[in-house]
């Protein structure tokens, strides 16, 4: 049986004066991600209506895939730093695709 993709958006608030170093946190992730097997896409966003809120809108050819990626090290660093940079919580939605 095929598994099929995944995709996921995971929104982010920064915390007051926390806008650039969120900012910069989240974007050093952009390439080491791309790079990983099963990473479809990984775009990051800010909204065009308040530069303190971020989202990641990203697809994984499997769960697997996705659960690899939780475990780099770059994700890792990234998830040390996010309480610091952004209030809680951290907003994730998914969903299969095709």
């Amino acid at each position: 049986m095929n598994e099929k993709p995944i995709i996921m958006t995971v929104s982010f608030q920064a915390r007051p004066g926390k806008d650039a170093e969120l900012k910069d946190a989240l974007t050093e992730v952009l390439t080491p991600t791309r790079q990983e097997p099963g990473c479809l896409f990984y775009d990051l966003h800010v909204a065009a209506d308040d530069p303190s809120k971020f989202l990641f809108h990203e697809s994984w050819a499997t769960n697997a895939h996705h659960d690899a990626h939780d475990l780099t090290p770059h994700i890792q660093r990234l998830r040390s730093r996010i309480n610091e940079l952004s209030l809680a919580p951290v907003k994730a939605w998914w969903d299969k695709i095709g």
